[in-house]
């Protein structure tokens, strides 16, 4: 374990306690919030990996805090915690795109398996956001030619049909393209077009926003 920090919000003390101490066991790190205010107001959300989130709480409840977090964008993984009454909000969180709902109580294991999946969505998505950056690098230091190619390569289009279309000669486009496939570090055609799909260059070959 990597030890990644894990947000507890509930507003029951003994039931933060007993999470701490579980997750702790198991080479977590946590932080508590004792309300969804306290917790939407922690400047550094971006720091965990996951949080487990109380549903019904005084003020906003989790499932207004989730509203919250994805209004905000938040990427942060929700793993819902709910009493035994509470299965149909707890069922509305998933709709909502939390990870998963746990019954109180919870035992160890059903816990952890539960903090374990939403962290491996988190290491995902993180993932793909530096691989993001890392192709909007390589993307910005194209020169205008080189884009005006790799807009046609990603659509399938042939070097000589490139060529007539930007006026300069096969050969010619030939060196754009080696250029482009050594700048964007691809190692093939299929490989390039999954690239830019990912870095957000639509089929025509226009930025989305």
């Amino acid at each position: 374990m990597s030890g990644e920090l894990i947000f507890l919000v509930d507003d029951d003390d003994a039931v933060r306690t007993a999470l701490h101490a579980l997750l702790e066991t198991a080479g977590y790190r946590t932080v508590q919030f004792g309300s969804g205010t306290e917790f939407l107001e922690c400047p550094d959300l971006g720091s965990g990996a996951c949080v487990l989130l109380d549903v019904k709480m005084p003020g906003p409840d989790g499932l207004e805090v989730q509203r919250r977090l994805n209004d905000r964008s938040e990427t942060l993984p929700v793993v819902i915690l709910t009493g035994h009454g509470d299965i149909a909000m707890a069922v509305q969180a998933i709709r909502a795109g939390a990870v998963d709902f746990l019954e109180k109580p919870v035992s160890r294991d059903r816990l952890l398996k539960s903090v374990e999946r939403a962290v491996d969505i988190d290491h995902s998505v993180r993932q793909d956001r530096r691989e993001r950056s890392e192709i909007g690098t390589r993307l910005r230091e194209l020169t205008k030619r080189e884009r005006q190619v790799l807009e046609r390569l990603v659509l399938g289009k042939t070097n000589k049909f490139v060529a007539r279309e930007l006026g300069i000669s096969p050969r010619t486009i030939e060196v754009y393209r080696r250029n482009v496939m050594t700048k964007m570090g691809a190692d093939s055609l299929s490989h390039l077009v999954r690239m830019t799909l990912l870095a957000g260059v639509d089929p025509v070959g226009n930025a989305t926003p």
